[in-house]
């Protein structure tokens, strides 16, 4: 009986052993199966989490999938506001302290899950020192569990984060890129609440998932940006590459042109406008310059919306700070302190048109002109619409050049083509004086042979004394102009007396005045200053005016020579009873030049003697001048009293 009462004791002991086991069983079973679940549920909402690419929208689903599986009253998120963000979006940095440079401002709710019984802390803030606080305690990712308000005491800066209705509450760090994003806090309102290790375990790793999809957002929305960034730069490229296909095309009509054409006007009108549309300007000009007047005309111009201003005259010495750049090649912009009259106030860009110093010809002025672009006031020209503008200039200098370049070789072919001429007329008209000589020479000779009275032969000798004199006068004349035009001679100064000189000049003249019945006076003040000059020149040139008169003046005409002082010194003036048409009066004095009414051979001569005198007078350092008007011809002859010794 009390072996049997041992083993049922012993069996009793089994039954309770097994039991208790059991119940381990079914408990740590349990527990399994709700860690499971927990690990389930946070994949489910890690899985999610990661789905969403919006930092809004996964901050509302973590605190929704927190209320859900912890099921509690409230669940909030906080993320704290750096004071850099906080004073650029109110526009007032210099408000930040410097001991706070690396300090979080502020944090507000910016999530929340609640019940609807109980009230919502949306939009909830907290302020510095609070902030200040959480952050320093939570720069390491550790979780924070109160269970009652026995526990607030302990930790001042959980205080304010419970109010009335808050019984127990989990405070779980976020961290994003190890920096504090955030807080996420679960409330238990309406109870107090023991929180289970997995409970808590799930939050920490539930914050783990919000900082990785916080930063998978983050990152998603840098690649946005970036994409943004980089679709908005191949926009910009697109339309710089849009431009510079514009520019080139325009640069091209421009540059064809120049090669195409020798006309510089048409070439700067194109240009001008082709600037104004394409650069959208509200107007463009091209001035060309006079350095010698210093002035700066607008010959060509378009516009679209100012006024026009072509043909204005500018003189470069009322705006040197412009001008000075101009003339040096370097091109501005600026805009108008005070508005303009006509156009307002603009922004303008100026560029010389130049050619560089060794490409332009000795006294030729490397800087032609500029060209002006007029836009809107609050308008910058960027570099490559300057760059622009000056391969435009670079194109109308070109074009200017051709064109000048052209103008002289059509200028030197036409002085060749006058110079052929004159030279067929100087072998004409020397050919022909030279053979008449001859030829009456050849005949007084044959006479001669052929005579044998004394008083013909003497008549024929006369003959040939007069045309070898004729024959050397001419060679004389073509020697005397040869020289004179290249001043190889010095002019030896002498004092002359006018009276005892004019004297003697005019009696020779006065039997042929006489022989051709013209009327001739001299007048000739009594009191004249001795002339410092060259008398032989100045007889040799008098002579040819008065042999000039006499040859066209008709018989009974009536011809004269006046001399008086003047303001340019000693005035000597040939009057005669002729007539020449204005238009022919600039061409006398052309070598072999003869008015195209006259008969060039009734008169002899070779056309030499006016281009004769117009060369001495030079040497002589006088002015000629010649008018005809009311059926009188006057040459005036101003010579001064001294004549300049540095000019010999």
């Amino acid at each position: 009986k009390e072996e049997l009462e041992a083993q049922l004791a012993d069996l009793q002991d089994t039954v309770a052993r097994l039991h208790h086991q059991n119940q381990s069983l079914s408990f740590y079973y349990q527990a399994a199966v709700e860690e499971y679940e927990r690990y389930r549920a946070v994949g489910a909402i890690a899985r999610h989490l990661r789905q969403s690419l919006d930092s809004a929208e996964i901050l509302q689903q973590t605190v929704t999938a927190v209320q859900h599986l912890l099921q509690v009253d409230r669940a909030v998120l906080y993320q704290f506001q750096p004071e850099e963000i906080l004073a650029s979006a109110s526009g007032n940095l210099s408000e930040r302290s410097p001991d706070r440079t690396s300090e979080f401002n502020q944090a507000s709710v910016v999530a929340e899950a609640v019940q609807p019984h109980w009230p919502s802390l949306l939009g909830q803030r907290l302020n510095y020192a609070l902030t200040h606080r959480l952050t320093s305690f939570f720069r390491e990712p550790k979780a924070l569990a109160i269970e009652s308000e026995a526990q607030i005491a302990f930790l001042p800066a959980i205080a304010q984060l419970m109010r009335s209705q808050v019984q127990s509450l989990v405070v779980i760090p976020i961290l994003r890129a190890a920096q504090p994003f955030g807080i996420l806090c679960v409330h238990q309102c309406s109870r107090h609440r023991s929180w289970k290790p997995s409970e808590i375990e799930s939050l920490q790793q539930i914050g783990k998932e919000v900082a990785i999809a916080l930063q998978q957002s983050a990152l998603y929305q840098r690649s946005q940006q970036l994409n943004i960034d980089l679709e908005h730069q191949v926009e910009q490229r697109t339309d710089q590459l849009r431009t510079a296909l514009r520019f080139e095309s325009m640069l091209k009509r421009i540059t064809d042109r120049v090669r195409d054409s020798l006309d510089g006007s048409q070439i700067l009108q194109a240009a001008v406008q082709e600037l104004t549309l394409v650069l959208n300007l509200g107007g463009c000009n091209a001035a060309l310059y006079d350095l010698d007047q210093g002035t700066s005309t607008i010959r060509y111009e378009y516009t679209q919306s100012i006024p026009t201003c072509q043909g204005r005259v500018s003189q470069m010495d009322e705006f040197p700070e412009i001008y000075k750049r101009l003339k040096q090649g370097q091109s501005l912009q600026f805009c108008s302190l005070l508005p303009n009259p006509d156009r307002g106030r603009v922004a303008m860009l100026a560029c010389p048109i130049f050619v560089e110093s060794h490409l332009s010809d000795g006294g030729d002025q490397a800087v032609l002109g500029d060209l002006w672009l007029i836009h809107e006031e609050a308008h910058i020209f960027q570099e490559f619409e300057i760059r622009l503008v000056q391969q435009v200039a670079s194109q109308c200098a070109i074009a200017i050049r051709q064109a000048q370049l052209y103008q002289k070789a059509q200028q030197q072919v036409k002085l060749l083509e006058k110079l052929n001429r004159l030279k067929d007329d100087f072998l004409s008209t020397v050919s022909h004086e030279l053979r008449t000589p001859i030829t009456n020479v050849k005949m007084a000779v044959q006479m001669l042979r052929l005579t044998p009275v004394e008083e013909k032969r003497q008549h024929y000798l006369n003959i040939l004394e007069k045309e070898a004199t004729r024959e050397a006068d001419l060679i004389n004349d073509l020697l005397d102009l040869q020289r004179l035009e290249a001043a190889a001679a010095a002019v030896e100064r002498e004092a002359i007396d006018l009276q005892a000189c004019l004297s003697s000049l005019v009696d020779p003249f006065q039997s042929r005045f006489t022989n051709r019945q013209q009327h001739f006076e001299f007048r000739c003040p009594a009191q004249l200053p001795i002339l410092i000059s060259n008398e032989v020149m100045l007889r040799r040139v008098l002579a040819e005016l008065l042999n000039n008169a006499c040859k066209y003046t008709p018989p009974n005409g009536r011809i004269s020579l006046e001399v008086d002082r003047s303001a340019l010194g000693v005035t000597f003036s040939v009057y005669n009873e002729a007539h020449i048409p204005t238009e022919e009066l600039p061409k006398l004095f052309e070598k072999f030049y003869r008015c195209p009414n006259a008969d060039p051979w009734s008169q002899g001569g070779t056309g030499l003697g006016l281009a004769l005198v117009q060369k001495l007078v030079e040497q002589l350092q006088g002015i000629l001048q010649i008018e005809s008007a009311a059926g009188w011809t006057t040459f005036r002859v101003s010579l001064p009293e001294k004549l300049n010794e540095s000019d010999k």
